[in-house]
């Protein structure tokens, strides 16, 4: 074993396998920073690229871009609140809230160092999964990841202290939406209504970019002003370093967390992320988990640290089993049969030194791409305190074009339009947006987890074996505790919220959440009815999430009814901020409708040569002279992603030719 490691880090010695690990760091980098593309992209950019090399330096390419992408995409995420990715939506919660604070510097170093040390943690169970791993999968059967998912979605109660109701109703939304699509268990497809578009459900790019990044164009863009509330931007980079020294107990459960998330298929680096989230919050004391969601280091470090290392873990079942733990995995696997090299047990005994390249370049890519995030994050830092509607011209078609990757359809537009109000809506009237994205990743595996169980053991059987009993103790004892302290201490204020949605301080309408509550009944309801038509194992899950949200969300009206008796309606100061609220999120919605409209019409390309100008010059009152080199850049930008990174971009129903 030692031989091969060694063999395989003398490789770097050759000059051009760090050449092309470079190059795979950098092509990682460049892909992670843009909304919406991920892993999966940047294996598939790189991949037609291996054929003319050795297998040393193919891995080296692959694994160097695999390795850093959820490096990059924390800068998103962090200075605009957009999300990178699906993953780095939990950053929004603590890394965004420090840039508006004015301490991007420090979030950035915070999530640059974790990510770097979640890799190394990564590539280090890696190296101790080849002689471990198999026992411990082997033992994971679909209990387990059943009872592993319904504790990952469990999460809901620790992400939405005191407001546990509706984290809780967002959460069963979430497995909601995600039954939309084709059944797991039969052949039936759920909510389509028709539509070819939906049977394939809802793209978790698109939902995750709708409910966060295009919530954020809808409240932020017609205020015009910028992401962060002060003027200086923070210097930070050392007190970020020493943060993730102070914690560095949260970098290590982060890391093994992830791991763990990446080893076990259908679970992957947005609930692990989430997870490694909810146990920091979950094992801080007293009062300082109310600091969670307001700009807390450890709601950074513990889920940077995860996200790297479950790219790591994906590969510990997808080299040892054959079997990939995520898409990029899937990609890997394909690279390396194209070598004739065969993953799986196998591997070990015939191809152990590329083993030992996979596993140098992951740690080498996650220093080197670190090093390099902290050398371009300051000047990209600068972002948070431009005026959004600047970036906003730029973000929207960038946002949009992601979301449209995966499908390749332009009714995605409309969806993601409709996402991002409900997520405006959700983020204004306190309900929390983390358990609804954590609901809709793990519906279809705890669904499909559940028949596999439901079909291969007796109850009694499944229901004691250690790990479920392990995991179900787990679940259990945090809800006993909580009962107990709710018990002993006066209730909660309904409404309250620690984390991301507290933040909001302006006035709302006591009025329209209560709107808003009748609406998820009506909604719940429907589901509940349409689900009958539906076969016995299509309409299992369906009838359990909607009866249950019937349940919550007529609690939810409750509790407002409560709350309106008790506050009253708004009065004329608050009603004018209110209105101005509304105001705000009507003429930001139209000018994303006139966007789509003229996507469907003319195609993105022409879109952009048109609403850019009139955006920038309405909206943002932009100088002629940087409206032209604006339009000028987007435009330049989009096509040479089109020609080098393999995007699709929509074409309109008038074919214009670009």
């Amino acid at each position: 074993m030692w031989d091969a490691a060694t063999t395989a880090l003398g490789s770097f010695l050759d000059p051009s396998t760090f050449l092309f690990l470079f190059l795979g760091v950098l092509a990682g980098l460049i892909v992670g920073v843009i909304p919406g593309l991920g892993g999966t992209a940047a294996v598939a950019i790189l991949l037609p690229f291996i054929f003319v090399l050795e297998p040393t330096q193919a891995m080296a390419l692959l694994i160097g871009a695999v390795a850093v992408v959820h490096s990059s995409d924390t800068i998103a995420s962090v200075l605009i609140g957009i999300p990178g990715s699906a993953s780095a939506s939990v950053l929004l919660l603590d890394g965004h809230e420090m840039a508006k604070q004015g301490k991007a510097a420090r979030a950035l170093s915070i999530a640059f160092l974790s990510s770097m040390l979640g890799g190394v943690l990564g590539a280090i169970g890696l190296t101790v999964a080849i002689p471990l791993a198999r026992p411990m999968v082997l033992a994971f059967g679909s209990p387990e990841i059943f009872m592993l998912t319904v504790l990952g979605i469990s999460l809901t109660a620790l992400l939405s202290k005191g407001n546990l109701l509706k984290g809780v109703l967002a959460g069963t939304f979430g497995v909601l939406l995600g039954q939309i699509g084709a059944a797991p268990a039969s052949p039936d497809y759920r909510y389509t209504f028709g539509s070819l578009f939906l049977t394939e459900g809802l793209d978790l790019v698109a939902v995750a970019l709708g409910i966060f990044g295009i919530a954020e164009v809808i409240a932020l863009v017609a205020r015009r002003t910028a992401v962060s509330s002060v003027a200086a931007l923070g210097s930070g980079w050392r007190e970020g370093i020493s943060d993730v020294m102070r914690h560095w107990t949260h970098v290590l459960r982060g890391g093994l967390i992830g791991i763990w998330a990446g080893v076990l298929p259908g679970v992957g680096a947005t609930a692990g992320t989430w997870m490694a989230y909810g146990q920091a919050q979950a094992t801080a004391k007293g009062k300082d988990r109310k600091k969670f969601g307001k700009g807390d280091p450890r709601g950074i470090i513990a889920p940077e640290s995860a996200n790297n290392a479950v790219e790591a873990g994906d590969l510990i079942p997808t080299l040892l089993f054959g079997i990939p733990g995520g898409a990029p995995a899937a990609l890997l696997l394909g690279a390396l049969l194209i070598y004739g090299i065969e993953p799986g047990p196998r591997m070990i005994t015939n191809h152990l030194d590329v083993i030992y390249v996979i596993i140098w370049s992951f740690a080498f890519a996650s220093v080197i791409g670190s090093i390099l995030c902290f050398l371009m994050a300051k000047p990209l830092s600068k972002l948070a305190f431009v005026r959004f509607p600047l970036l906003a011209a730029g973000l929207i078609p960038i946002l949009f074009m992601s979301g449209f990757q995966d499908s390749q359809q332009l009714e995605i537009f409309p969806v993601m339009l409709a996402l991002g109000l409900l997520g405006w809506l959700m983020k204004t009237f306190n309900i929390p947006r983390a358990p609804f994205l954590i609901g809709f990743v793990l519906s279809i595996p705890l669904e499909r987890y559940y028949y596999l169980t439901a079909n291969l053991y007796e109850p009694a059987e499944w229901l004691l074996r250690p790990g479920v009993l392990i995991m179900l103790a787990i679940l259990i004892a945090p809800l006993v505790y909580a009962g107990v302290r709710a018990l002993r201490s006066a209730p909660a204020e309904d409404g309250g919220l620690e984390g991301e949605e507290a933040l909001n301080v302006e006035p709302i309408s006591n009025r329209w959440r209560l709107v808003v509550s009748i609406a998820f009944v009506i909604v719940f309801a429907v589901a509940l009815i349409l689900a009958q038509s539906f076969s016995d194992a299509a309409r299992l899950l369906p009838n359990i999430a909607s009866s249950l949200g019937v349940v919550l969300s007529i609690a939810a009206v409750a509790a407002d009814v409560r709350q309106l008796r008790r506050e009253g309606p708004l009065d004329g100061a608050e009603l004018s901020a209110w209105n101005n609220q509304l105001r705000i999120a009507g003429l930001s919605t139209l000018w994303l409708v006139l966007f789509i409209a003229l996507t469907y019409g003319v195609g993105l390309v022409v879109c952009v040569a048109i609403y850019i100008p009139l955006f920038l010059w309405k909206v943002a009152n932009a100088r002629w002279r940087t409206i032209v080199l604006y339009t000028m850049a987007v435009i330049g930008v989009l096509l040479l992603m089109r020609e080098f990174l393999g995007v699709v971009l929509p074409f309109g129903y008038i074919n214009l030719g670009v």
